[in-house]
């Protein structure tokens, strides 16, 4: 097939896990035969706009006319038989979804995160969950709170383009992809077309690295955020220090608005360790030597891209029970699961991975299995061209396009707690 990828990629500044997502999916078809091409806006590029160009960047977030004339020029001349959209935000816009309907392509999106019933895409607010925006037709309350970057008028330019652009959005994609079923619950209940929203769970590559002894220490590997569960993981590991410690280090490897805070609290302490920033061949040897790898969110992440990549590597997680991680850990088969928000129970759930060698094994060795089974790089191919397919059918109406279904092939969804990142703007 020919495939036109259409993504505005996220500052360098932080790795996005949205954009290494991408990048392997157009790997993973190109590899497969098919033809991917690639229209992209980077957000890198406005530092260098000038002050002008930069004051005007809000106004482009609802929607840009530049781009809806580029993009329907390219598919005019290179005409591709499905267009995948990922990210909009803030220099492409929703004029795609336009550029795509003037030259009859079929639209493909996925759906890294909450942004289409929540201006910052985390469902997440002051430290808890939050859901006032869903199912509301113009976002107010994301600018009463001042949602995005806690500021009331950045916020502003994202709840317009929802408010004005929500009708383009269910109309004019044929598939939206969902990266878990806890994510598609929730979009379902705000009012988006059931029909159109299936899971497709986002795949890991084979990090040709697995665990091959019990691992050297305890491993948190992510943005350094309050919603990313940090403090709450600080105070769990404070409270196993109290007692005694678990005889083996928490590794934290990442950047974020807390590092100072991590910084200060590792400081001088022989049973934790703060690396910085992790090249990509330094996080897979980090996972590699992991005991269990740690995933305390408290945002519903819609997938958990750390989880499957230990998984991968043949080792369990402790991950807290809500969002996409009750698709990926099976509590006590692959790894264990812990109340959101409760850091006594994180506690308890961490002395338990690192108590029996044996059984941890187990649940690495379990992990594997599952991956290969539901998130290796053959069962994403395999769900991506099904989507395509059926994309391209119903468009034309030549074929029989399958009805998504709330249940995935990994099985009934189980969840403890609040219901429901895969990352925020």
């Amino acid at each position: 097939m020919h495939v036109l990828v259409v993504h505005n990629r996220y500052s360098s500044a932080q790795p996005s896990g949205e954009n290494r997502v991408v990048d392997e999916e157009v790997g993973l078809l190109r590899a497969a035969g098919h033809r991917v091409e690639v229209f992209e806006r980077r957000s890198d590029d406005i530092a260098a706009r000038s002050l002008l160009s930069k004051a005007a960047v809000p106004l482009l977030v609802p929607w840009n006319p530049s781009v809806r004339t580029e993009l329907a020029a390219r598919l005019r001349d290179h005409r591709a038989d499905v267009v995948h959209v990922h990210n909009v935000f803030p220099l492409l816009s929703p004029a795609v979804l336009a550029a795509c309907a003037d030259a009859g392509v079929p639209v493909v999106a996925t759906l890294h995160n909450y942004t289409q019933v929540c201006p910052p895409g985390t469902l997440h607010r002051d430290g808890r969950a939050c859901t006032e925006c869903v199912g509301t037709a113009t976002s107010l309350p994301a600018v009463r709170h001042g949602c995005y970057r806690n500021s009331r008028l950045a916020t502003v330019p994202l709840a317009v383009s929802l408010a004005v652009n929500r009708r383009r959005w269910w109309s004019g994609v044929e598939r939206f992809l969902c990266i878990s079923a806890a994510q598609r619950d929730v979009l379902v209940r705000s009012g988006m077309p059931a029909e159109r929203l299936t899971v497709k769970h986002n795949f890991v590559p084979d990090p040709g690295v697995g665990r091959k002894d019990d691992g050297e220490h305890l491993l948190f590997l992510g943005r350094l955020a309050e919603a990313k569960g940090v403090p709450l993981l600080m105070a769990a590991w404070d409270e196993i220090a109290a007692g005694g410690g678990l005889g083996v280090p928490l590794v934290i490897a990442g950047a974020g608005p807390l590092e100072r805070e991590v910084t200060a609290w590792a400081a001088g302490r022989d049973d934790v360790r703060y690396v910085g920033l992790y090249d990509p061949e330094q996080c897979r040897e980090a996972v590699a030597r992991s005991v269990a790898v740690v995933a305390p969110s408290m945002a519903r992440e819609t997938f958990g891209l750390v989880v499957a990549e230990a998984m991968a590597a043949g080792v369990p997680a402790v991950a807290a029970a809500h969002g996409g991680f009750v698709e990926l850990v099976e509590d006590g088969e692959t790894g264990l699961l812990h109340r959101p928000g409760d850091a006594a129970e994180l506690a308890s759930r961490l002395r338990r991975i690192a108590a029996d060698p044996a059984r941890n094994r187990e649940m690495g060795e379990a992990a594997r299995r599952r991956y290969e089974d539901h998130f290796s790089p053959s069962v994403g191919l395999r769900r991506l061209e099904e989507e395509y397919r059926a994309a391209t059918a119903g468009r034309s109406g030549d074929g029989e396009v399958p009805s998504p279904t709330r249940e995935t092939s990994t099985g009934s969804r189980r969840e403890t707690g609040v219901s429901g990142d895969g990352g925020s703007r």
